[in-house]
């Protein structure tokens, strides 16, 4: 395939949904991203924009986001990613349409489609789901190491809902794919009993992974239960008879359920039995790919790779050398890993970025602040006070790392549950995150390495009987924190700052870490929105580019 070296790229996931239902139901999160030399020049989830939670009306906005960036007119190569409705594109002033070619197998590379764009015929591609999952670890980890497994699992992709590659002597080949998987996915996504557990409608479908997976550790696993459930397969559809599951629960368990109790031991067990069955099959599979493969290095990527606690069981296990995972493993992040896969093919290789993407609209990234600024928002944290920040760019992906956060002290629950509940309106059992500096981190966990992948949030530590009271706020029922590590000052300069002074000077090793946003909005984009959801919220103060304003 010849392409143009001298272009920049254009990658876009819009992919319209299966219906105009006012929220996501296939597709979800449409994002946008503009490559230039190897470098991710802009990039915007749109929910960042529009302000409405995994926004999937990018055929609605393209227009007004090109023109704003004066991208419009501009000549650079297209890429548009699929997903398993479809491969069409066509915005809704019908100026740009894109067809991408039918096919019956997964197709190792981009294709070539029709496309239709602003008056004129152009060339554009088409790049499938599962290997714009995989390439977005470029920006994040540089090119494959040689000798790795590339896996991309998550709800569906173009063909599949897990896919496996292996990257061998500068070579990638397609492995297998298929939905032989969808059984483990469907358990987070589409599973009429953990909808009724969570108190979930089909709205809130995406939200309802991150839920089970906190509400989980307040129960056990039991294979007595597994065994109940996997014969009844799972309740998955008992979306309009959930009083067959209460009659069977009181049948063979003698639980004599009235509703979907969250306090119900019954209920809690039945997620942990959930948890563990994902977490045991799919660790099950990734162990027989690295022994049929014998490679050393995994690359992990799609919605599944947000499961905090498969991942550290990978890393703890010592399956690979290495374990690869980036910050936007989610659909929030396939068009960056389409546009890298064009701007490897043109360049070799793709820039280091650090996960700080969000910049659509967004003029600079700067953030100037003096040690007076750090001490006055440190002063507010030693009172108890909650503190919002809004610095230069914002996270790509579903985690703030510091840029998009609010922050509080985590040595109390009272706290803690006031941030979660009060301010974001959260449900009782999910956890908060603390961040910290490395050292810190291996303070808390006694470990000589902290794995880096806690850079962006992905796994859990079990944390110090000694040491919880330290942090208690941040320490979930089953002894673990998600911790977030700061291991050295470029990772986040304000953020390193104020930890290091804290600690210094204070003897405070870790703040509450939570994303900038109340239950039901995504996370703050722009300082307006900043100003406006910290009112709303009610925090005391909030961070805009490192000037502290006071809100109470």
């Amino acid at each position: 395939m010849k392409i143009n070296q001298s272009k920049p790229t254009l990658a876009i996931y819009g992919i319209k949904d299966i219906k105009n239902s006012g929220f996501p139901v296939f597709v979800h999160d449409h994002n946008l991203s503009f490559f230039d030399e190897g470098k991710i020049k802009r990039h915007i989830q749109l929910e960042r924009i529009t302000r409405k939670k995994y926004d999937n009306s990018l055929d609605q906005e393209l227009y007004a986001l090109l023109k704003s960036e004066k991208l419009i007119q501009k000549d650079f190569d297209l890429v548009f990613v699929d997903n398993v409705i479809g491969r069409a594109f066509i915005s809704a002033d019908g100026e740009v349409r894109f067809e991408g070619a039918l096919n019956n197998d997964l197709q190792i590379g981009l294709e070539k489609g029709k496309c239709w764009w602003y008056g004129k015929e152009r060339e554009a591609y088409v790049l499938n789901h599962e290997l714009a999952h995989i390439y977005s670890c470029l920006p994040f980890f540089g090119n494959f190491k040689d000798n790795s497994l590339l896996v991309h699992f998550d709800g569906g992709a173009s063909l599949s809902n897990f896919s496996a590659w292996t990257y061998k002597n500068g070579k990638l080949e397609k492995l297998e794919y298929h939905w032989d998987l969808k059984y483990l996915s469907s358990l987070f996504n589409a599973n009429a009993l953990v909808f009724a557990i969570i108190g979930a409608k089909e709205f809130d479908q995406h939200s309802v992974p991150g839920k089970l997976m906190g509400y989980a550790s307040y129960g056990e696993y039991s294979e007595e239960l597994e065994k109940w459930l996997v014969s009844n397969n799972y309740f998955q559809d008992i979306w309009a008879k959930k009083s067959l599951f209460f009659e069977r629960a009181r049948t063979d368990w003698n639980e004599d359920l009235k509703s979907f109790d969250q306090n119900s031991k019954f209920l809690q067990d039945i997620a942990a039995t959930f948890q563990y069955i994902f977490q045991r099959d799919f660790i099950v599979k990734i162990q027989d790919l690295r022994k049929r493969t014998a490679t050393e290095y995994l690359y992990l990527t799609g919605g599944s790779a947000l499961n905090i606690l498969a991942n550290s069981e990978i890393v703890n296990k010592e399956i690979f050398k290495n374990v690869f995972i980036p910050p936007c493993t989610n659909d929030a992040g396939l068009s960056i890993g389409a546009g890298a896969f064009l701007e490897q093919i043109k360049h070799g290789k793709i820039e280091l970025h650090n996960p700080y993407l969000n910049n659509w609209g967004l003029d600079s990234s700067d953030v100037a602040y003096s040690s007076d600024d750090l001490n006055e928002v440190i002063r507010l944290l030693l009172q108890g006070k909650v503190i919002g920040v809004c610095n230069g760019f914002g996270e790509s992906g579903p985690r703030a790392l510091g840029n998009r956060s609010i922050l509080a002290l985590a040595n109390s629950r009272k706290l803690a549950k006031k941030v979660s509940e009060e301010h974001k309106k959260r449900e009782w059992y999910r956890p908060v995150a603390p961040i910290m500096l490395e050292k810190n981190a291996k303070y808390f966990t006694e470990l000589q390495q902290i794995h880096h992948l806690s850079r962006y949030m992905l796994l859990d530590f079990k944390v110090l009987s000694g040491k919880k009271d330290e942090i208690e706020g941040v320490v979930h029922v089953d002894g673990t924190s998600r911790i977030q590590t700061i291991f050295q000052r470029d990772d986040n300069p304000f953020i390193y700052d104020l930890l290091d002074t804290l600690d210094r000077e204070h003897q405070v090793k870790a703040l509450i870490n939570t994303s900038f946003n109340v239950k039901g909005e995504p996370i703050v984009h722009t300082p307006e929105d900043a100003l406006h959801s910290a009112k709303h919220m009610k925090l005391d103060g909030v961070v805009i580019n490192g000037k502290l304003q006071r809100l109470s």
